[in-house]
């Protein structure tokens, strides 16, 4: 039964960027859900829509979808999605972050309870967060991302997950984010994980180190997860200076496995020059001379004398930036706050043959890999344009992982 459709669920679409990476192989989107707490018009939802047509998705709050009936949902072999992550995102200060106890980060528990509930429950998931997760919170290192993998494990899933940055694999942009797949206990790939040598599975074997290579490592950590999800919540690595966490894991049947492992890539690699649009860009996004000095301001190193809520005063300290930004190198992590002409330490600025200039949304999409003006759209904003961007992915990674757990599934299990 060579070549089988895998069926996929789309979580927390955004604008499509697993479902760009998924259907350059056999995958097929048959139920997506973009909803965005926050706005009244949907502007995410409405560029999905335009590019992949209206028919199996929708546009309400995934809660209420799993609350009212999972069943609505289609049955699918692959969960996928990138669930909001504004709780754990580097733009707040790690001792700030919600964590799972955050507005967004409960969304986590609509994941819980379609894997929970659903009669024909998905074989594989395939996440994707930031790499803050495997540390959050600040007084419990790692916990939250030990009450996900301990409610996976007693769902019957096994879980490997490796933190990537695509430029460390030729890609246009050093965006660091963890990515991590599930294998149902029923599945033939769980049991050939069960019986491998973990090491061997986390450098040489296991789908993300055949999508990503690694440098041998001999390293390997190893923890058992104790108690009901409460007990871990309360109780994990309480007052731990450091997660036991390491950029590359896995667990199954409650055991976590776990190294640090470094990138082993020497192939092309794209850089920022490689995406720039030549002559084509309007005079909106060139730097305005009265700007010049904020920006390089905003730029530099400084000291800050702040207030923390309590009264005390400190001061703040930040390096300098390379400004304007290297073209010979991939670019920068894409920020939400990446449009609009307001001067910014972290929006990208370039040198080009007519002066200093901000990147275009059409750059903005290439260095995430999305095809030109896939979100260029009738009362769509260049700004609003640049925010999807700051809260996509990169669409090589989701490619690179998609079609390695495909040769897997299709290997192994429908051999």
């Amino acid at each position: 039964m060579k070549n089988k459709i895998m069926k996929v669920a789309e979580l927390f679409a955004g604008v499509g960027g697993f479902r760009l990476g998924l259907e350059r192989s056999n995958y097929e989107i048959v139920w997506s859900n973009q909803w965005e707490p926050s706005t009244k018009m949907q502007h995410a939802s409405k560029v999905y829509e335009a590019r992949f047509g209206k028919e199996n998705h929708s546009n309400e709050d995934i809660n209420e979808v799993v609350t009212r009936n999972v069943e609505e949902i289609p049955d699918h072999d692959l969960l996928v999605g990138g669930f909001p992550c504004q709780d754990y995102s580097v733009a707040t200060t790690l001792h700030n972050s919600k964590g799972l106890k955050g507005k967004k980060g409960v969304l986590w528990w609509s994941i819980h309870k379609i894997l929970e509930n659903k009669k024909n429950k998905p074989k594989y998931l395939f996440l994707e967060n930031v790499d803050r997760l495997l540390k959050s919170p600040a007084k419990q290192r790692g916990r939250d991302f030990a009450v996900m993998l301990q409610s996976l494990n007693d769902l019957g899933y096994a879980v490997e997950w490796r933190v990537i940055n695509a430029a460390e694999y030729g890609m246009p942009q050093r965006r660091r984010r963890v990515f991590f797949i599930g294998y149902h206990k029923s599945t033939e790939i769980y049991k050939r994980l069960q019986k491998s040598n973990k090491t061997n599975w986390l450098t040489e074997e296991g789908t993300i180190a055949n999508a990503f290579p690694v440098a041998k490592t001999n390293s390997i950590q190893e923890l058992e997860l104790k108690g009901d999800l409460v007990e871990i919540t309360n109780n994990f690595n309480k007052n731990g200076k450091l997660s036991p966490f390491q950029n590359t894991g896995l667990l199954i049947k409650g055991k976590v496995y776990t190294t640090k492992t470094e990138p082993n890539y020497d192939g092309k690699k794209t850089v920022l020059a490689d995406v720039l649009q030549n002559g084509e860009v309007t005079p909106e996004f060139f730097i305005d001379e009265k700007d010049k000095e904020k920006w390089e301001y905003l730029k530099g190193a400084k000291t800050i004398e702040r207030k923390s809520p309590d009264g005390f005063v400190y001061k703040y300290s930040e390096g300098g930036m390379i400004y304007p930004d290297a073209l010979d190198n991939a670019s920068r992590t894409i920020i939400t706050g990446e449009g609009g002409k307001s001067p910014s330490r972290f929006k990208h600025v370039i040198v080009s043959d007519r002066g200093l200039r901000r990147l275009t949304p059409i750059e903005l999409e290439r260095l995430n890999m999305f095809p030109d003006n896939h979100t260029k759209l009738e009362g769509i904003t260049d700004t609003k344009r640049a925010f999807f961007m700051g809260n996509a992915l990169v669409v090589g990674v989701i490619e690179k992982i998609g079609e390695e757990l495909y040769k897997q599934i299709n290997q192994f299990e429908y051999a």
